[in-house]
């Protein structure tokens, strides 16, 4: 498959995409800086210059593509403007552009925002938002809500679930999260969360198919 990382110079994104250029898909990196460049190529993924807050970017990164993984962030600088319209602009892109997967980047309680920290309820309002609209959307979509992100080394085991007690998970993880459900059927039209646990990777997302989950 031929697959665009969305915030592929992000904190998650970098590694995800370093991990997929080890793989056989052709990876695509979307940076907004010509300074990131340099660091997506380093890996052997092909960069892809542009905004998510420019339609016409958005359109031209999406052409031609499988599959995408949207891991870009604002950081809190643009929240409405990233993480919700730059999300839903791509959703819509992808289904004009005829791809077939999309692999979201969300975070944990994004159904349930008015339960969280004023700092961060406009952050997950604007993920339940896009999550919402790619629900809605006619994509074969993942939806992984990971728990607070850390730099810790990664594990490869992790725990999966509907509604999780407030825990960690390393950067790390959640990028090997998202390369591996692009590939396992049992995470299409699902959306869960995850953190760090004692599950490999693979099986934890080969149990989201099971009865009674």
């Amino acid at each position: 498959m031929d697959v665009l990382v969305a915030g592929a110079h992000g904190r998650v994104g970098i590694q995800l995409t370093e991990l997929l250029a080890e793989s056989e898909h052709g990876t695509y990196g979307m940076v907004r800086s010509r300074d990131q460049i340099e660091d997506i190529e380093s890996f052997g993924a092909t960069a892809v210059l542009g905004d998510l807050t420019d339609e016409e970017d958005v359109e031209r990164a999406v052409e031609h593509r499988d599959a995408i993984l949207f891991a870009a962030g604002s950081g809190g600088e643009n929240v409405t403007g990233v993480d919700r319209d730059g999300a839903i602009s791509m959703i819509d892109a992808a289904e004009d552009a005829g791809v077939s997967r999309f692999v979201m980047l969300s975070a944990m309680n994004a159904d349930a925002p008015e339960d969280s920290p004023d700092a961060l309820r406009e952050y997950l309002e604007a993920k339940a938002a896009a999550d919402a609209h790619l629900r809605e959307s006619s994509l074969t979509y993942t939806i992984v809500r990971p728990g607070a992100l850390t730099d810790d080394a990664p594990t490869g085991e992790i725990r999966v679930g509907d509604d999780l007690d407030r825990g960690e998970i390393t950067r790390a993880d959640s990028a090997q999260v998202l390369a591996a459900a692009l590939e396992i059927e049992a995470t299409h039209g699902e959306t869960f969360e995850v953190l760090g646990g004692e599950e490999p990777i693979e099986n934890a997302l080969e149990s989201l198919s099971s009865p009674g989950r």
